[in-house]
């Protein structure tokens, strides 16, 4: 009679694990589809080495390619920054692999050096002459990767609140997303992580941009809604694992970069916090334009666009000296903090 009980009872356990973890997965599928419905793709697609990449390609003229940072899209420039750029450039941006609808190959680690040979190989299909390489937070430490590994494949760095330096307590830092595991972080995509990250999504925006406002636009004109779907975070948990693999030997060739090089960066960011990502760059680089920004948080393209585009045309004009002459609207005056 007890063993019986307790066959029920196990039975009953086992079936309410099941139902617990069905609900789950049906909740993130439901997700991500109101996601895809709500922010759908806006580019074309192209094929490269078994990744499959979604990306913006706008106006003609020099070439500036967009890299966005962790859970982010290509929304995070196209939406920001394209409409204030002018005449006289190509601006192309695109979804990193595994990010927005652009998907990782199979069997892909999420490496620097292999996100930055992706990205060269991307230049090279699309024909670009030697672009600009505007990066963001994880951007940057991608177009970082790229001037040290590929320096004849591009002709400057425009960096934006960049990655740059492994620091103490990293792993810590990146909380929930650090998941070595494979397995394990394939069972979280579809499980706990969607439904918990729509639960606390606009508390980690608004830390994201403080101190300025989330705004209000975010979730579907700046692509936020995309990183609420499985893909995207088991790309990101992959991401955040491949960093301490990499960072710390691609800090330590900044000496090499010998190209037109900028980096902007908020002295009240919190996500990559100036003392320790930005300030130590100011000795790395020989003759890199260093702009910090009072008060400025981690997300400047989004709270300071105008800003960020005469940071980026002052850093074009350096880049691209070679080919053509500055044209008089593209003149910049340093504002005050």
């Amino acid at each position: 009679m007890l063993l019986s009980i307790l066959s029920w009872l196990v039975a009953g356990l086992l079936l309410l694990a099941v139902l617990g973890i069905a609900s789950l997965v049906l909740a993130t599928l439901l997700i991500a589809a109101k996601a895809e419905r709500l922010v759908p793709p806006v580019g074309k697609f192209i094929e490269l080495d078994g990744n499959r990449i979604h990306y913006v390609d706008q106006g003609e003229g020099l070439p500036i390619v967009f890299l966005h940072g962790l859970g982010a899209q290509l929304h995070h420039f196209r939406h920001t920054l394209f409409g204030r750029l002018g005449a006289g450039y190509r601006l192309i941006a695109l979804d990193r692999p595994g990010a927005g609808y652009s998907v990782r190959a199979s069997g892909a680690t999420g490496r620097l050096p292999e996100q930055g040979e992706i990205v060269r190989r991307f230049i090279e299909a699309l024909r670009l002459e030697k672009p600009l390489v505007v990066g963001h937070s994880l951007g940057g430490a991608i177009a970082l990767t790229l001037a040290v590994e590929h320096p004849e494949a591009i002709s400057g760095i425009a960096l934006l609140a960049p990655l740059t330096h492994m620091e103490a307590g990293g792993r810590e830092k990146f909380g929930s997303l650090y998941i070595p595991s494979r397995l394990w972080r394939w069972i979280m995509s579809y499980t706990v992580a969607i439904p918990t990250s729509l639960r606390y999504a606009r508390p980690t925006m608004e830390f994201i941009f403080a101190p300025q406002v989330l705004p209000g636009d975010y979730m579907v004109g700046g692509g936020g809604w995309l990183g609420l779907r499985p893909a995207h975070f088991y790309a990101m948990s992959s991401d955040v694992v491949a960093i301490e693999r990499d960072l710390g030997r691609i800090e330590k060739r900044y000496g090499e970069i010998a190209m037109p090089a900028g980096i902007l960066f908020g002295d009240a960011d919190r996500v990559t916090t100036f003392h320790t990502q930005g300030a130590p760059m100011r000795s790395r680089i020989d003759g890199l334009d260093f702009e910090l920004v009072e008060g400025m948080g981690h997300m400047p393209q989004f709270v300071a666009p105008e800003r960020i585009v005469a940071f980026i045309k002052r850093v074009a004009n350096r880049a691209f000296a070679a080919r053509t002459s500055p044209r008089p609207h593209d003149n910049f005056t340093e504002p005050s903090g």
